[in-house]
């Protein structure tokens, strides 16, 4: 008896089916040259390695066991390259970064939550979105920006203080949780023109929950990170949204209700600023930010643009969580970091403070904006805690077509022959891991690994400048490269520059007695100890006497 049709074509199905995962999971590939660490589990691959909250450790350990270049198994992907090569890096970042987009499935995770802004879209649509965007971040917005900082600053040291019963005694606070309450109001205010703390309660509005809690609910809501795009190739996202909701996960619905919140919220503040922007420059004068803050640029920018070049409601929206999601969580980490460091070197918080306080002069006014930047040991102190704890340690790239990329370097292949480029075929993952390059001890020196603010007082070693490393900050790659570089980088490194200027003339820090341990998150945050997940770090802080 002949097969009947439907046999044959289960025959063909299934066939087709094992071919992929031949393809997909066993033909041999050019990057399988590549060294890579021991396979413990063959189909979840390396990744359960780094998904703990302690998983930078091992990307840390690797980079020092296989150099600048080497090999992962994930699942669901295909292979996955991690490098820090500086040749690499230009070539993916920089040179060629349209062969290399954050997905080439039509979604991802974040674009899932965050909607079509700029951390999220790629090719095209990311280009218009950043040429409309970049002149907002220019230098003669940032200093009307500085006033904003500083007034907003000065609230949170008055809040802080009412926090401290005496001025004999330090008393332990939870320097992190102001910290996020800072930086929060400074981009609401000065990219929103929108407040969402008052500092006087002890939490901030729904909205500023879920932006504080967004990636510490992502990084528990795995299975949405790896799903997200294989749905993408099947379904649109609203449609993918609405599964996700209902889908019988706690960290995911979590995860879900934090995103619609955002979405909901985003969606009212912009509308309320259109309304403002249609009643003209004397009604933006009476709202927050008074018509300086980044949306209000963006919007009119928006409307004078060409049509071609426009950015629909969608777009705004998103630009909108992204910014203040993308800007908080970074820099308020990365203060907490640097607090975390001084009170670890009281002669360096010491050294920090005297220089601040000679550039207020005997008023105590706040330093402007030009003189600010300027300060050389502040400067110091940024550029060095951000070269060695960069808050986003990692990040990842598709390759869109079959390439070849050289190496700064030669290196040994797994056959012990010789590889001076490293051969990526479509699909595989590139994952660029920008601390890597920042303790490299073969640019920066055997003391790469050590916090010393004094090294940017003198020229940095000469195998720094000779790498060429493609990095928009001082040598660094914490904020990326080329086009899909932190396009607010700048306005960080005022905010922290504000932050610190005004904080450490008014108190004092010293470590607590219990451990701060660092955990791995889309953004790295700071708990007490390993047991506790929600983001905290205390110090003892002490009121300083005039």
């Amino acid at each position: 008896m002949p097969p009947s049709p439907f046999s044959l074509v289960a025959l063909a199905v299934g066939a087709w089916a094992l071919y992929k995962i031949y393809v997909k999971f066993i033909m041999p590939r050019p990057e399988d040259i590549i060294p890579a660490p021991p396979l413990h589990a063959w189909f979840l691959g390396h990744l359960p390695m780094v998904m703990g909250r302690q998983g930078w450790k091992q990307w840390s350990a690797w980079a020092d066991e296989y150099g600048t270049t080497f090999r992962l198994k994930f699942p669901v992907e295909r292979r996955v390259v991690v490098t820090h090569d500086p040749k690499v890096l230009h070539h993916v970042l920089v040179k060629d970064s349209d062969n290399f987009p954050k997905h080439i499935s039509p979604s991802d995770d974040l674009k899932l939550l965050l909607g079509p802004g700029v951390l999220t879209t790629v090719g095209h649509q990311h280009k218009r979105q950043r040429k409309l965007l970049t002149p907002v971040f220019a230098a003669s917005h940032l200093r009307n920006m500085a006033n904003i900082f500083y007034n907003v600053a000065h609230r949170v040291v008055e809040a802080m203080e009412k926090r401290i019963p005496t001025h004999e005694t330090a008393e332990d606070l939870d320097v992190n949780g102001w910290m996020a309450r800072t930086t929060l109001e400074m981009l609401g205010q000065a990219g929103l023109g929108y407040s969402f703390d008052n500092f006087l309660d002890d939490s901030t509005d729904e909205y500023g929950q879920s932006l504080k809690m967004f990636f510490p609910t992502l990084n528990s809501a795995v299975f949405i990170q790896i799903v997200a795009p294989i749905m993408s190739e099947y379904i649109p996202d609203w449609l993918s949204c609405a599964l996700w909701r209902i889908f019988p996960n706690k960290s995911i619905n979590r995860m879900m209700h934090i995103r619609d919140t955002m979405y909901r919220r985003s969606k009212e503040i912009i509308s309320e600023k259109k309304l403002a922007l249609e009643r003209g420059d004397q009604a933006l004068a009476h709202e927050v930010g008074e018509g300086k803050d980044i949306m209000s640029i963006c919007l009119k920018a928006n409307m004078s643009a060409a049509d071609h070049d426009k950015m629909d409601d969608e777009e705004i929206i998103a630009q909108m969580s992204t910014f203040i999601l993308a800007g908080m969580d970074t820099t308020s980490n990365a203060l907490s970091r640097i607090l975390l460091l001084l009170a670890e070197h009281p002669d360096a918080q010491e050294k920090l403070r005297a220089e601040i306080l000679e550039a207020q002069g005997v008023d105590r006014s706040d330093i402007s904006y030009e003189d600010l930047i300027k300060l050389p040991y502040l400067d110091a102190v940024c550029r060095e805690t951000l070269r060695l704890y960069a808050p986003v340690p990692i990040t990842g790239r598709m390759v869109a077509k079959d390439t070849a990329i050289p190496l700064s370097q030669p290196m040994r292949g797994v056959d012990g022959r010789e590889i001076n480029e490293i051969v990526l075929k479509r699909d595989s993952v590139v994952i660029t891991y920008l601390q890597g390059s920042n303790v490299n001890k073969e640019l920066w020196g055997e003391d790469a690994l050590e916090w010393k603010p004094e090294r940017w007082l003198s020229p940095l070693p000469g195998a720094v400048d000779e790498a060429r490393i493609p990095g928009v900050y001082a040598h660094l790659m914490t904020f990326s490269a080329g086009s899909t570089s932190c396009i607010g980088f700048k306005f960080s490194q005022v905010e922290m520059k504000v932050v610190l200027s005004t904080l450490l003339p008014a108190f004092s820090f010293a470590p607590t007695d219990k451990e701060v341990v660092w955990n791995s998150s889309a953004v790295l945050y700071p708990t007490m100890g390993y047991e506790k997940e929600l983001p905290e770090m205390r110090l003892m802080v002490k009121i300083i006497k005039d």
